[in-house]
């Protein structure tokens, strides 16, 4: 599967989840996000353009490859997503004992992205297209646009966020992970 997303810098948060309500998107509750990311021990992700993300949400914790991007217009690339069992009885729990094996096996924590979400979904030219407002913590406010695609549907679900974004009257994607902008944030000369 392929994970086609774009994402956009935000000045006036209300003004585009107003504009998605109108659409009659549906929200979920926000949540608290914190995505650990780790480097390969011999492989430089940095250089691969790949990410290993172990996500703890609340008592819920996802452990994520995602491959190089296959797209420069949106964000497409291949990504394996696999639910994580409980280590105990709190996600701190299971995060620190996946943590432990993942460092045992030689890789190593590079960073962590911390934000809180809103999650949602709306149905736009016959895809439903996951949406997530987020505020990042030392980044700002961004929105999220997603759709995962088999292999043949790539080329229709790009078409589709880049139209519901034109919609929203959001333009220049911003094309770096929040992990990436965090690294260029902390490289960037003070």
């Amino acid at each position: 599967m392929y994970e086609v997303e774009l994402k956009f810098h935000l000045t006036d948060v209300d003004h585009v989840v107003q504009r998605l309500d109108a659409m009659s998107a549906c929200f979920r509750g926000r949540m608290e996000q914190v995505d650990r990311y780790f480097s390969h021990p011999v492989r430089n992700f940095r250089k691969t353009d790949e990410a290993l993300r172990l996500r703890q949400v609340g008592d819920v914790v996802e452990l994520t490859w995602k491959g190089p991007r296959a797209d420069t217009s949106a964000k497409v690339r291949q990504e394996i997503e696999l639910g994580v069992m409980p280590q105990g009885p709190t996600g701190q729990t299971t995060v620190a004992a996946w943590t432990e094996l993942l460092e045992s096996l030689g890789f190593y924590q590079v960073f962590e992205v911390a934000k809180t979400r809103l999650p949602g979904r709306v149905h736009w030219h016959g895809s439903d297209v996951e949406i997530a407002i987020d505020a990042v913590a030392e980044l700002g406010c961004y929105a999220e646009f997603e759709i995962i695609a088999g292999e043949g549907e790539v080329s229709l679900a790009r078409n589709c966020v880049e139209s519901l974004a034109h919609e929203l009257g959001l333009e220049n994607p911003e094309s770096a992970s929040y992990l990436e902008l965090l690294v260029r944030e902390q490289e960037a000369p003070r």
